[in-house]
């Protein structure tokens, strides 16, 4: 092999004695045949100068041709560089100042690479008419905008980045959501305006703690300016409702990849032709969780605020790094939406059986609702957030948000496996070597989580939507022991049910006596509620009643005793409950009516203990029941008083139906 005077090597060929080199080792030689099958298969010399240029070669562009609607000619692809404009100046007014009056100038790409695409000038926000007051450092620099990155993308930037970013031995993306690791109600906050005043539930028992205009205007500002200041942006610009009649289009512009990641899961992903035409969003979000509010702004009462302005159609993310702070803020605003549209929007699990049987899943943390919804004998529509239309019922959400402490193979094995590369895994603790998770690990926090798209679910439904609910499941984990593993509910009773949202937690204390805590949230959800909960209750009703669907109250907790004398009632047991359900074998049993409560329950169950089924037969202490169970629908009572007040119809009678369907104390 010699080189020329180029500095490139060649191999010498002949038939002679091989020649030497000038190290003294004979020459490479080859014959005709030989030079011919080793260039068979050689490509020509790749013809760059430099590494950079080598790895660009790498990239495969994209460009999306669906045609211009209304042009002369249908097959007219709007240019890659036209596209890009006009996804720019989008984002641009998006993220518009409201003292400049307009927004930052972008250019697309992540700067620490060349850029590739073209900057747009500042463009005006459609909401202000504010004329340009002042020349700032800020309107001479370029905001990168990273725009709807894949999983890939979006790995490299958290690992490179973001500190506390790591890959797990499953592939899955390992991130810290700083010192907030669960939501913060007490810091969320509804702009209340003439609309939202008369429309809205405001004062004891509701979750929409008011700001004003200009406060929120304030936040805004705040978050819009610290995005600005960044190097760079990550835009998601999504769907929400898997319904097309009904679809949201959403915009999240965020300063983390983990951000971007968690929400590219968690909502509806759109095709390349899609967002070719996605223009104008119909709700933003402003998540700028790294900088805090200003604590002396009017209504602040921490360095966190989440505020949503309804008539903007914003979202504003200040103080606080928790994901899930986005995906039930946008859960709010289509509680607020969907009813406008007749549509009834829940916090409930789905899932339809082969012959398209769908039944809905209500219960707060604990109850079993994911458990229970995840079924391998039938589809998963979605764990979490759904709409109910007059076509049937759609998922608001492109992916699951499961809890992951004490997760393991054999308990929850879809869940498990789902946990792979493009998860998003908050808070976890992991070993240091292997990377290994361990899901016994409270250290950061028991809110462990895990967010991953929904298609990742072996037998989930996609599209995810199904026919009209015809079973609709209300859980609770009663640690009181006192109620029936299992009662068939009328339409008084399950609105009186689904508005008081149920469910009783262990508490323990320090010299090891532990006693159950009822706890109850209105609509199994009642801190993303925005309409009184009886508006959602009486939706419910309707619904039900006009498509012919019969709701369960299953206990999911103690019996024979509450915490502590009685036992949980075994899984097996509320899993042959539930598929009785939704054989339909449970209709055609024998009922009984139970005294305080007047639940109607099964004699027989197949493959339950007949004794479990009335409460009291569990109890060795039949005082101790009686007691018990006064002492529960004493509880019940005195959380309703909170919704008496509301007038359900113009004479009041169907509060009055519902508060009938109560526990009744002689």
């Amino acid at each position: 092999m010699a080189q020329n005077g180029n500095g490139e090597f060649s191999f010498e060929s002949g038939n002679g004695p091989a020649p030497t080199a000038r190290n003294g080792l004979p020459k490479i030689q080859t014959n005709k045949k030989q030079s011919e099958a080793c260039q068979y298969d050689a490509a020509p010399t790749v013809k760059v100068q430099t590494i950079d240029q080598l790895h660009s070669l790498q990239k495969k562009k994209s460009a999306p041709t669906t045609p211009i609607k209304n042009s002369e000619n249908n097959f007219t692809a709007v240019t890659e560089e036209e596209r890009l404009k006009q996804q720019l100046q989008s984002i641009s007014a998006s993220l518009a100042s409201l003292t400049r009056g307009t927004g930052p100038k972008l250019v697309k790409g992540d700067p620490a690479t060349k850029s590739d695409g073209a900057a747009v000038a500042h463009v005006s926000h459609h909401h202000v008419s504010t004329p340009t007051i002042s020349v700032s450092d800020s309107s001479l620099k370029f905001t990168h905008v990273l725009y709807n990155l894949s999983p890939a993308e979006l790995y490299e930037q958290a690992i490179k980045y973001e500190k506390g970013s790591f890959i797990t031995s499953t592939g899955a993306l390992a991130t810290l959501s700083g010192a907030k690791t669960g939501r913060s109600p007490r810091d969320r906050r509804v702009v209340k305006d003439d609309d939202t005043e008369a429309e809205l539930w405001w004062g004891k028992g509701s979750p929409n703690l008011e700001m004003d205009e200009h406060t929120f205007l304030v936040n805004r500002e705040r978050a819009v300016d610290y995005l600005n200041s960044l190097d760079k942006v990550f835009v998601n610009d999504q769907f929400l409702n898997w319904d097309p009649e009904n679809r949201i289009k959403v915009r999240i512009v965020s300063a983390r990849a983990y951000h971007s990641l968690f929400m590219h899961n968690m909502c509806i992903r759109p095709t390349l032709e899609e967002l070719e035409e996605f223009g104008t969003p119909d709700f933003t979000i402003y998540n700028a969780g790294q900088f805090p509010c200003n604590r002396y702004t009017h209504y602040m009462t921490s360095s966190t605020s989440v505020d949503i302005n309804l008539a903007r159609k914003e979202m504003v993310i200040l103080g606080t790094q928790y994901a899930g702070e986005m995906k039930k803020g946008l859960f709010s605003v289509m509680h607020y939406l969907m009813p406008k549209r007749q549509i009834l929007s829940l916090h409930s699990g789905c899932n339809m059986g082969k012959d398209g049987d769908v039944a809905l899943f209500f219960g707060l943390s604990g109850t079993g609702k994911t458990t229970l919804s995840t079924d391998q004998n039938r589809y998963l529509i979605g764990d979490d957030e759904h709409c109910w239309t007059s076509t049937g019922v759609s998922n608001i959400e492109g992916g699951c948000y499961a809890k992951c402490i004490d997760l393991s193979r054999e308990k929850e094995p879809d869940i498990y496996n789902a946990i792979k590369f493009g998860t998003v895994l908050e808070n976890i603790v992991f070993d240091e070597y292997t990377r290994e998770v361990d899901y016994a690990d409270k250290s950061v926090t028991e809110n462990t989580r895990a967010a991953y798209p929904i298609e990742y679910i072996p037998n989930a439904r996609l599209p995810c939507v199904g026919p009209h609910p015809k079973n609709v499941i209300l859980l609770a984990c009663d640690a009181f022991g006192v109620l029936p593993p299992v009662s068939k509910l009328t339409l008084a009773q399950t609105m009186y049910h689904f508005i008081s949202g149920y469910t009783a937690l262990v508490a323990g204390t320090e010299d090891g006596i532990k006693e159950p805590q009822a706890t109850f949230s209105a609509c199994f959800g009642a801190a993303f509620i925005m309409y009184h909960p009886t508006k959602y209750a009486a939706m419910l009703s309707e619904k039900m009643r006009k498509h012919g669907a019969t709701a369960w109250l299953v206990n999911t907790g103690w019996s024979g005793g509450s915490y502590g004398s009685g036992s949980r009632i075994k899984l097996p047991y509320t899993r042959k409950i539930i598929d009785a359900i939704h054989s339909g074998s449970l209709l055609k049993a024998n009922y009984k009516k139970t005294e305080i409560f007047g639940l109607e329950i099964p004699t027989e169950v197949e493959g339950v203990p007949s004794e479990i089924l009335e409460p009291e037969n569990a109890w060795s202490d039949k005082k101790a029941y009686k007691d018990t169970l006064l002492k529960l629908a004493g509880l019940f009572n005195n959380n309703f008083a909170t919704f008496t007040n509301y007038k359900m119809a113009k004479d009041n009678s169907l509060t009055e139906e519902i508060l009938a369907a109560g526990p009744i104390i002689q």
